[in-house]
């Protein structure tokens, strides 16, 4: 996900003991139907009711269920301010040809990534199905999903506005295709994941077929021509990107095709879930995700649209890629027994390492793509969180990933917030 600075979120500090002292009743609250902090230790973080972007009674009711279960007031309050963040501050719900258009920035930056914007809203979901603004809100998001993969289904990032030019600095002069309507055009293949398996928790938790009409099928379908054209079977494809940049990880090598590779029938990414350009361009997560990402695409073009043809489509894809990795996406293990590799090229190079965005090894399980139990993602996962990880960090203080992203000796807390889940 695209990575924010540390921000200006004041932490004060709580004196434990007192507190604890209390119940935590005492220090929640309700007041004109939202939780409200009454004791200054812990002071309400979000933006006043009336300059929310958003709000619904059922996100309301679900902190004060929450919080009535947390047994340590600080973490309590933590939950209460950041549980509803993205519906306070990014989400902006409109209409657009009568049907709800939800834009959800990343929250530093005022442009959509269709990673984040799919990740963002999953606490979400389990609410969806008795809320129907709600509902309206996520159907607006699928949609808007799908007008942005339609606008350049290789760009990472989109703006409001989709007859505007970008305003990101660092991407003013890139060397690529650049359209109206997009911030960014790193081709990462993730990004055309997260909004099958955003559709796939929607399907399940709601029931509801409204969002998958033949919009979201356009997409889907763009969706998965690109993919099979970025398997470069034919061909390198029309993908191209430079930067000039004096950070190596923001462009690409042979006039910006990236690494060579070998026609294995795997998808090339170009750059990573961080936004960083892939050592070998086939990255083997996004791989993984793509396989269960088509899959859950098949299920709701099968279920919710009864569109034989198009479950045809990813699921046809999604076992070339399978078959695929289970030919090149592995590699020995410190062992000597198989674990997934980070990143291969066909030839028979391999990457051993894991960054903390998602998604990466670590993160396979969370997102449904293997089994947490399977031996081969066990001893891939122990592999990341080892030495043999250059990415893996150990102090005084904590051990967990980064990422070049980062850089050297920083963890990126969304790698230990993972590893729990």
């Amino acid at each position: 996900m695209h990575s924010a600075g540390p921000g200006v979120f004041g932490v004060v500090r709580l004196d434990r003991r007192s507190l604890l002292a209390g119940s935590l009743a005492a220090a929640l609250v309700p007041a004109g139907g939202q939780p409200a902090m009454a004791a200054l230790e812990y002071p309400l973080r979000r933006p006043l009711s009336a300059d929310r972007r958003f709000s619904s009674p059922a996100i309301e009711s679900e902190i004060s269920r929450v919080s009535g279960l947390i047994g340590d007031p600080e973490l309590a309050w933590l939950f209460g301010n950041c549980y509803p963040n993205t519906l306070d501050t990014t989400a902006e719900v409109g209409v657009i040809d009568g049907k709800p258009d939800t834009f959800v920035i990343t929250g530093d930056i005022p442009c959509l990534w269709l990673r984040d914007s799919s990740a963002q809203v999953q606490p979400y979901l389990p609410l969806a199905r008795n809320d129907p603004a709600l509902r309206t809100l996520l159907r607006g998001l699928i949609s808007r999903q799908a007008r942005s993969i339609l606008i350049d289904p290789y760009a990472n990032a989109f703006m409001r506005n989709p007859a505007a030019k970008t305003d990101l600095p660092w991407a003013l002069s890139d060397k690529t295709e650049m359209k109206a309507g997009v911030a960014e055009r790193k081709w990462e293949l993730d990004s055309l994941c997260w909004p099958m398996h955003l559709a796939l928790r929607y399907w399940q938790a709601t029931g509801d077929a409204v969002p998958f009409d033949a919009l979201w099928a356009e997409g889907a379908r763009a969706s998965i021509r690109t993919m099979r054209e970025q398997q470069r079977l034919d061909g390198p494809g029309p993908y191209r990107f430079q930067r000039s940049d004096t950070n190596a990880i923001d462009t690409l090598m042979l006039d910006g095709l990236g690494a060579p590779t070998k026609k294995v029938g795997l998808i090339h990414s170009m750059f990573r879930p961080s936004d960083d350009a892939c050592t070998y361009p086939f990255l083997v997560p996004a791989n993984l995700f793509a396989v269960a990402a088509l899959r859950g695409l098949a299920k709701v073009a099968s279920e919710a649209r009864g569109d034989a043809d198009l479950a045809s489509l990813a699921n046809d894809l999604a076992t070339e890629i399978d078959f695929a990795l289970s030919r090149h996406g592995m590699m020995d293990g410190p062992d000597g027994q198989k674990v997934w590799a980070y990143e291969v090229d066909g030839f028979g190079n391999t990457l051993l390492m894991d960054d903390a965005n998602v998604p990466g090894l670590s993160s396979l399980a969370y997102l449904g793509a293997v089994d947490r139990q399977d031996p081969l993602f066990r001893r891939t996962e122990a592999a990341c969180w080892s030495g043999r990880n250059p990415y893996f960090f150990r102090g005084k203080g904590g051990e967990g990933i980064g990422g070049p992203h980062a850089g050297l000796g920083m963890i990126w807390p969304m790698s230990i917030i993972l590893r729990a889940m």
